[in-house]
């Protein structure tokens, strides 16, 4: 969209010549014969920037500016004068004046003034909007010198249009990162579309993936589109890409090389332009070097790489993030606002973490549930800290059993429990939480779905 410059003056001579030389230089001129007039304009519409004359009667330069300072603060002004004086600059410099030229007016010299304002005006705007966005959003939490350095990782990287991949363990906020590249990249309008490979049958990642055409194979009933089509001109991110099967590996590449994709099923190839990010909690340099995971395939989605810390290394944060969590429970469950003691918040900055961020989001949400108290005490968070009824006796764990319930129904009901319980601590990692249980990863799906349990929604 070209910019649009408001210019000011009460000399038709003026106006005309400056319209026609900023309409050359790619610029959408509206004009304004009196300060009056140039108010009235602007309130009408916006503008990127204002050229405006000093001496005018009625209203001059200086009112004028001051009125439009109080309208439009942001808009930058820049003030020309045939009888300027140092005390003119001054006062229009006070004022909020950016600029003031002498009139006759060197066309060079104003053409650098007006694209100098509106390249400081555009880095001011940006920047109270990455304020804003890490003010509201909060999607990165913490003023420990990790998290400060991440952040300024985040806003550099998100500019570049390029793969980028997100290192680091389970809960550890590697989506939260990936989200925030997108929202900062000029793909913000565009769809930030999501999917986990190790949450994903290995027989169905690449319908997933490119899609399918009706009957590609048994229960295609209709053609689908598949995460590519649906992230075009946006972002894709691609979670535990570290467990995606050795042939999909190849399909990905090729994929991330072509910027063309076929359906399963399909004859024709399909031009995407997405931007890939991918994370994972694995060492995939000692996966290349295991032969588990193709070496092209690592340097095309790693053109930038980003590490998410552990909760353990910026402890400091943990007050911040658990007034958060806590802030943001209550406004989704409309509870009573609490908060936690300075002493329970020590007693959180003392445990491992093993579940990082996430584990501690579970155990704030669990002592909101367990305690009424107000502040919550260090005793509240030690009965919401895993594994704080594991040492319950007999009479205490018979007392938590149902009344009564077929046997079948008690059974499926703690399983359900458990593994649900197990995906989220593994953060919807199905090999790891298959791994855990002592099961195959394909039995674990078939307990999933015998017991109603939708995977992609664990973790």
């Amino acid at each position: 969209m070209k910019p649009r410059i408001l210019i000011v003056d009460d000399d038709a001579g003026t106006l005309a010549s400056l319209s026609r030389a900023f309409a050359l230089e790619g610029y959408t001129a509206l004009t304004a014969g009196s300060a009056a007039r140039g108010l009235e304009r602007l309130q009408e519409e916006p503008v990127d920037a204002i050229l405006s004359d000093v001496v005018m009667p009625e209203m001059d330069g200086l009112e004028f500016l001051a009125r439009v300072k109080e309208r439009s603060p942001d808009v930058p002004v820049i003030l020309m004068s045939g009888q300027a004086t140092l005390d003119t600059a001054v006062k229009a410099t006070r004022l909020g004046a950016l600029d003031f030229v002498e009139k006759p007016i060197g066309l060079e010299r104003l053409l650098l003034t007006l694209r100098n304002a509106l390249r400081l005006d555009r880095l001011q705007r940006e920047n109270k909007e990455l304020q804003k966005y890490w003010r509201d959003e909060l999607a990165l939490i913490g003023e420990s010198r990790q998290m400060a350095a991440l952040r300024a990782v985040v806003e550099r990287a998100a500019p570049a249009d390029v793969p980028i991949l997100i290192l680091g363990e389970n809960g550890t906020g590697k989506e939260l990162v990936a989200r925030a590249v997108h929202d900062l990249s000029p793909r913000r309008e565009q769809p930030f579309v999501k999917m986990n490979c190790a949450a994903v049958p290995a027989e169905l990642v690449e319908s997933e993936l490119f899609g399918h055409e009706k009957g590609a194979f048994s229960g295609a009933m209709a053609q689908r589109r598949g995460r590519f089509e649906q992230a075009d001109g946006g972002t894709l991110f691609l979670d535990e890409i570290g467990d995606m099967a050795a042939p999909m590996q190849a399909k990905l590449l090729r994929v991330l090389q072509d910027g063309e994709i076929a359906r399963v099923g399909g004859t024709g190839e399909i031009k995407v332009d997405v931007r890939v990010i991918s994370a994972t909690n694995h060492d995939l340099d000692a996966l290349v070097a295991d032969g588990r995971f193709r070496e092209d395939l690592y340097y095309r989605i790693n053109t930038l790489s980003l590490r998410t810390p552990a909760l353990r290394e910026h402890a400091q944060d943990i007050p911040a993030l658990a007034a958060h969590f806590a802030a943001a429970a209550v406004h989704r469950h409309h509870w009573r606002p609490r908060r936690l003691s300075s002493e329970a918040l020590a007693l959180l900055q003392e445990q491992p973490w093993k579940g990082n961020v996430r584990e501690l989001r579970n155990v704030v949400e669990r002592v909101l549930i367990l305690s009424d108290a107000d502040p919550i005490a260090p005793a509240d968070v030690r009965a919401a800290l895993p594994g704080a009824s594991a040492g319950a006796g007999p009479a205490a764990r018979a007392a938590a059993l149902p009344a009564d319930g077929a046997l079948r129904e008690l059974l499926d009901a703690y399983e359900r429990d458990v593994i649900r319980e197990r995906l989220r601590a593994h953060g919807g990692h199905v090999t790891n939480a298959a791994r855990s249980l002592g099961l195959e990863r394909s039995h674990l799906y078939k307990k999933c779905r015998q017991l109603g349990i939708d995977i992609r929604e664990e973790g």
